[in-house]
């Protein structure tokens, strides 16, 4: 499924995702990935009850910090524990949880209106 919008040079955008991988700008990441506007990293995360508040470690390394965490749980939308959400809010994200597909479509969303958001995506068969 294309889901490709029209962005500026050099954004990071979700081209497609199943098949347990992604496209990301041109290039094929398998398995479970973290985008950000500027680089796509692997994330060694298969599923959903591996998530935790370590899991997002990486996000303090960059320069800025998103507002928005976008998790994608997989092929269906799952609850986040309490503590995890609060543990993630403590470091100034919100966290949203969703299906990976709604979570790829919205972070083409908000990276093209420029916002300051992060899409943690564990793949989809």
């Amino acid at each position: 499924m294309d889901i490709t919008p029209v962005v500026s040079e050099g954004r990071q955008v979700i081209e497609s995702y199943g098949a347990g991988g992604f496209r990301v700008s041109g290039r094929r990441y398998e398995g479970s990935i973290i985008v950000f506007p500027e680089q796509t990293l692997a994330w060694p995360i298969r599923c959903f009850e591996d998530v935790t508040v370590q899991s997002f470690d990486m996000l303090e390394r960059l320069p800025w910090r998103p507002e928005i965490l976008l998790l994608g749980c997989g092929a269906a939308p799952a609850l986040v524990p309490a503590a995890l959400r609060r543990a993630v809010r403590e470091k100034g994200m919100v966290l949203e949880p969703m299906d990976s597909g709604a979570a790829c479509r919205t972070y083409n969303v908000l990276m093209s209106e420029e916002r300051l958001v992060a899409a943690a995506l564990l793949a989809v068969a």
